[in-house]
Formats: structure tokens, sequence, C-alpha cells
């Protein structure tokens, strides 16, 4: 790879920088905050499925924040959207710290989330600017290998500040790194849409436009693949606190530790990944990497299911759940914009609104499922079987869906005049 990407003077190890950031922001706000989870709710005296709405709220703001974000990215240009996007994020992240009761909290988390879309939405366009689709999941990969790193040290600091000084300290150092993500996009991040699109906004054109993505086999092929990933990891993050420490019996710091061991499996995956995609292709590495996941899931909900309840019952299967996970999140979410150069953004939201959307899905089931451990039931089968159930899903879109219509075809583009698409 040359020393500079077209179109741009950056690096491409500070492109890699700036995506590990952006993506980073989700682990961040979530891996970061889990460790405090039955910590805060007991402080405000709170109902498990309030507890429930400072993750699902956070993740549907999240989900529905990138169908404006995406558009405008289009209009503006990714640089103003995300300045605007990663200054929002500090604010909500502050509010977030010195909420006084678990109502303003949930508000301030929905904030957070919105602003969140743009810097992850930005992430996946800014890709799909500079990178053909192969090339693109091989960056995207190398994007999420630095979001590994981060939720490798997200998981174990949260546990610690607040096992030492308290849950607010944990939400306290979300602000800081959103602080230093928006210090570093104001630095050196420069604009990476070559044209920018003066209809992108109009109501009808963006209708339509959603519409043609939509309807692109290719992107409903990826964008499930990255959805039913999604859950899967979504399903452990909002119910893992709850079954490892009050089931299980772990210590918050405890709990963070083994997140991390479980971001380092992850961290893996995305190696794999890029190691499969040089040698056999985007659809044969998604096929392989289903191998992990269904060996992973279904093994880890007949362990349960059999009695077998503890630490490493769960853990062990899901470290090759995450092996996969690592495969089919950059092969999904690069996938899903490849076909659209001329509409990255909107694509790239579109996807995310629908990955959001899910785990939100998901997010309500569990809050009523962890009720049972509130109540002192002392079961982990919410987790196991929410886990075996998404790695079956997963399986099935990787073997059939991405098989068929995994390579990827331009779709409709909205076209500039007197400006040819890019490759």
């Amino acid at each position: 790879m040359s020393a500079q990407l077209p179109n741009t003077a950056m690096s491409p190890a500070f492109v890699v920088l700036m995506l590990s950031l952006l993506l980073g922001l989700q682990p961040i706000a979530t891996d970061l905050y889990l460790p405090a989870l039955p910590a805060l709710t007991a402080g405000f005296g709170a109902a498990m499925s309030q507890a429930q709405l400072t993750l699902t709220s956070l993740l549907l703001a999240f989900g529905v924040s990138q169908m404006f974000w995406g558009p405008l990215s289009d209009r503006f240009g990714r640089r103003p959207i995300l300045l605007a996007g990663m200054g929002a994020f500090v604010v909500a992240s502050v509010g977030s710290t010195f909420a006084p009761s678990i109502e303003q909290l949930i508000v301030w988390r929905a904030i957070q989330g919105a602003a969140m879309g743009a810097g992850v939405m930005g992430a996946r366009a800014i890709v799909r600017d500079l990178y053909a689709p192969t090339e693109g999941a091989r960056m995207m990969s190398k994007g999420l290998t630095g979001l590994g790193v981060i939720a490798c040290a997200s998981a174990p600091l949260g546990g610690f500040l607040s096992d030492l000084l308290g849950w607010r300290l944990s939400l306290m150092a979300v602000a800081v790194f959103g602080a230093i993500t928006l210090g570093v996009i104001a630095w050196r991040f420069e604009e990476t849409l070559p044209v920018r699109n003066p209809r992108a906004l109009q109501p009808a054109m963006l209708l339509r436009t959603w519409v043609q993505i939509a309807r692109n086999p290719t992107f409903r092929a990826f964008a499930l693949l990255s959805a039913t990933s999604y859950c899967g990891l979504f399903t452990f993050l909002a119910a893992s606190p709850f079954v490892f420490i009050q089931v299980l019996g772990l210590s918050k710091t405890a709990y963070g530790l083994l997140m991390m061991t479980m971001s380092f499996s992850y961290i893996v995956g995305t190696f794999i990944c890029r190691r499969l995609l040089l040698a056999l292709g985007v659809r044969r590495t998604v096929a392989v990497a289903a191998v992990f996941t269904l060996v992973g899931g279904t093994s880890m909900g007949v362990l349960a299911l059999m009695g077998v309840q503890n630490v490493w019952a769960i853990m062990v299967p899901f470290y090759l759940f995450m092996v996969g996970h690592g495969v089919h999140q950059p092969c999904g979410q690069s996938g899903a914009v490849g076909p659209f150069p001329q509409a990255a953004g909107a694509a790239s939201a579109l996807a995310g609104f629908i990955m959001m959307i899910a785990a939100f899905v998901v997010g309500g089931w569990l809050g009523q499922s962890l009720a049972t451990i509130q109540a002192g039931s002392g079961t982990v089968l919410p987790l196991t079987n929410g886990i075996a159930f998404w790695s079956v899903l997963i399986t099935l879109t990787a073997w059939t869906l991405v098989q068929r219509h995994g390579e990827s075809r331009p779709g409709p583009q909205r076209q500039t005049p007197g400006v040819a698409p890019r490759a």
C-alpha cells in the first residue's frame, strides 16, 4: 500500500487509527459501562427493566440517528458531521455522569447514542470513500482490531473504576475517550468524500435512495449478517453482568477481566479474517467463520440445558463465537456498503439502523427474561439460549444469502452531473 491514500494526504496508519477510535465508541459506551450496571441499578433503586433501558435507549437512538447522519454526511461531507457528532457525544457523556435519577440517565444515554451514530456511520462511509469492497473489508478488519483492543481495556477499566471509585467514574471515562476522539478529528482528519451530493437531503431523492439500497440483494445479505452477529454479541453484553456477577458470583473487577479475554478472542478473529480474505475471498471466508459461530453458540446452549452452569462452560464456547464475530463484522459492514460508492453514507446508515433496531428488540426481550435473575432464580439460560439462537441464524445467513449474493454488484447510484462513479 502506498504511503498516502487517493484523494487524501492522510496516511493509511492514521486512517486505521481514526477507524479504531470511531468504531471504538461502541465498546466504550457499552463494555466500559457494563461492570457498573448492577451497582448503578442498586444505587438508583431501579428495576431491571429500567437498567436495560440505559442500554437499549442508547442503541435505539444510535440506530435511528444514523438514518439522518448518513444523508447529512453525503450532503456536507464526513468531517463536519464527525465534529458535530463527537461534540454532542462528549456533552451527553458528561450529562450521564452526573444524572440524578435513572430516568435522566436514560435520556442522556439516548442522546449519547444518537451522537455516537455519527462516528460509527462515518467510519463505514470513510472506508467506502477510500477503498474498493475487498480492500475495504481488510481495512475495516484493521479498524475492528483496534476496536477489539479498546474493548479489551474497557471492561477491566470499567470494573476497576466501579469497584474502587464508584460507577459514576466509569461514565466519566466515556466522556474522556470522546474528548480524545474529538481532538484527533479536529487535529488531523481530512475530508474523504470526493464529491458532495447537493440533492442528498431532498425527501424524494432520499426515499428513492433508501429503497434502491434495501432492494439490493448484496446489501440485504451482508446487512443481515452484521445484524444477526451483533445481536448475538449484544445478548451477551446485556445479560452477562447479571449472570456472571449475580448468578455466578464474580466481582466486578473479575468480570471486567473476563470481558477482556472475550475481546482478545475477537481480535484473533479479525486477524484470521484478513488472512482468509487474501486466500479465499469474502464469501468463503464468511462460510468458514460460520463454523466457529455454530460450534460455539450451540455448544454453550447444550451445556447449559444439561445443567453445566459455570463461568467456563459459557466462556470457552463464546470464545469460538467471538472468533466468528471478528470475521462477520468487517465482512458484513464493508459488504453492505460496497455496492454504493456514490451513496456510502446512506448505505452505511441503513445498515447501522437495521443492526441497532434488531438489538433494541433483543434488549426488550432480555429486560423481561433477566427479571427472573433479579427475582433470585439463579439461571444462566436467558444468556445461553439467546446465544444459541443467534448462532444458528448467523450460520444460516452466512451459508445461504451471503453465498448466493455476496459478490458486490453496483446498485443504482445517485449521479452528480459530470462526475463518473468511483470503483
